[in-house]
């Protein structure tokens, strides 16, 4: 059980009483907090319980617990959606019915009305208001020296670039994926599972979608396209002239994988090439 309510964090806290609103919540230094009767389940909630929930503010800036968990709590990174704007901030959706404050002021560009951004979750120290900023440069560490080669981490995409896709590691790190390492479709937003394969001196990260030393190799493009087309009676409507998405819909692979693993496919004369696509011979 939480010794204190942490706002913007889940907490395991004891069921108090029962009053018209709801269940109070208390933690060990006898703190409450409210549970509105929205989220009570009479069944699994008997005074004296222990149930974890989310805690955050109303409209009131009251405290309120909810048994509802946002897409990023306080300190993670989460890709929101803007549902309203006024002339001191955005309003953005995250997961709760109070939406997610972004002043002005932790904006990097200007938000508008249904456009998603990358930002983390803050608390506001005076205030005890949680709120996003888009501003996520100072909260990513350097200090990366406790991560080991190969070590599995969880990633967040940030932004594509020429080189690949920038990544939030750990919600704490920055780290990157490389294009000629990425055999599947990415998205800003997407989170996934990764490899730590470098970690540089300026504490910045590469990594890679596949354990390292266990990377997907080109035999195994070969036959993952063989049995597609055996599986479509030998011939498929997509080449290497077709576009990036389609490729990638069909085959699971980067436009430049499909294109120099047909290349191959095509001089062991295992497939042939056509205007509109490829046939298995």
């Amino acid at each position: 059980m939480n010794l204190t309510i942490a706002i913007g964090e889940l907490n395991t806290l004891c069921v108090e009483r029962d009053t018209d609103y709801g269940l109070y919540l208390r933690a060990e230094n006898f703190e409450e907090v409210l549970l509105p009767n929205i989220y009570v389940m009479e069944a699994d909630m008997p005074i004296g319980a222990e149930i974890e929930v989310f805690v955050y503010t109303d409209s009131e800036d009251r405290p309120v617990a909810t048994t509802k968990y946002p897409y990023a709590k306080l300190g993670e990174f989460g890709y929101f959606t803007v549902v309203d704007y006024q002339r001191f901030g955005a309003f953005v959706n995250w997961g709760l019915p109070k939406d997610l404050f972004v002043p002005l002021s932790q904006q990097k560009c200007h938000f508008h009305i249904g456009s998603k951004y990358i930002l983390r979750v803050c608390l506001d120290d005076e205030t005890g208001r949680l709120y996003g900023t888009h501003k996520i440069g100072k909260w990513l560490s350097k200090d990366t020296k406790y991560l080991e080669v190969n070590e599995k981490v969880n990633i967040l995409v940030l932004s594509e670039t020429p080189l690949g896709h920038k990544v939030i590691v750990e919600n704490k790190h920055e780290g990157m994926l490389f294009e000629n390492e990425i055999f599947e479709k990415l998205n800003v937003g997407d989170r996934k599972i990764a490899y730590v394969k470098k970690i540089r001196k300026d504490g910045k990260l590469d990594l890679s979608l596949q354990p390292i030393g266990k990377k997907q190799s080109a035999d195994t493009f070969e036959e993952k396209i063989v049995k597609l087309l055996k599986e479509k009676e030998g011939y498929i409507k997509v080449n290497s002239k077709s576009e990036a998405e389609e490729i990638m819909t069909i085959f699971g692979l980067s436009k430049k994988s499909f294109k120099r693993t047909l290349t191959s496919l095509i001089s062991q004369k295992r497939v042939e090439l056509f205007n509109e696509g490829i046939k298995l011979i």
